[in-house]
């Protein structure tokens, strides 16, 4: 999730319930395209309603346990924008914060390396284009 701030891009992070810094991320309903669930995720984690889908940034994967079973899971990414609107987090989402930073910023606070991959792509897609592709 991208916004111009001041002039220069920012980078939505948000806080998990385990006060871990990520990316918005979620679960495909039904017949949903990757591209609609990322939107609705991004919408339902942060409040944010005016977004704008970019480029596909790639998918990440990890496994974790719950209930004793080993789950792995896959995430696709997107560029996003968003023009307007003040994030709130959603508790009943489990996120605690949300917090806009400069690009580089939000790789140095991101806590998990998989994500902090995703923002590098981003960063690297921003620089290519001269910021062209920027969905804002």
């Amino acid at each position: 999730m991208l916004r111009r701030i001041g002039g220069d891009l920012h980078v939505l992070l948000i806080r998990d319930p385990y006060r871990n810094w990520g990316l918005p991320k979620g679960h495909i309903l039904d017949a949903e395209r990757h591209s609609e669930a990322a939107l609705r995720e991004v919408q339902e984690e942060t409040g944010l309603a005016d977004l704008v889908l970019g480029p596909e940034l790639g998918t990440i994967d990890w496994h974790f346990r719950t209930q004793g079973r080993l789950i792995h899971k896959y995430c696709q990414f997107f560029l996003m924008g968003s023009r307007q609107g003040k994030p709130v987090p959603q508790l009943t989402e489990g996120i605690t914060e949300c917090r806009w930073l400069p690009v580089g910023d939000a790789i140095d606070t991101v806590t998990y390396e998989n994500a902090r991959s995703v923002l590098q792509i981003a960063a690297e897609l921003i620089h290519r284009s001269d910021g062209e592709s920027i969905p804002l």
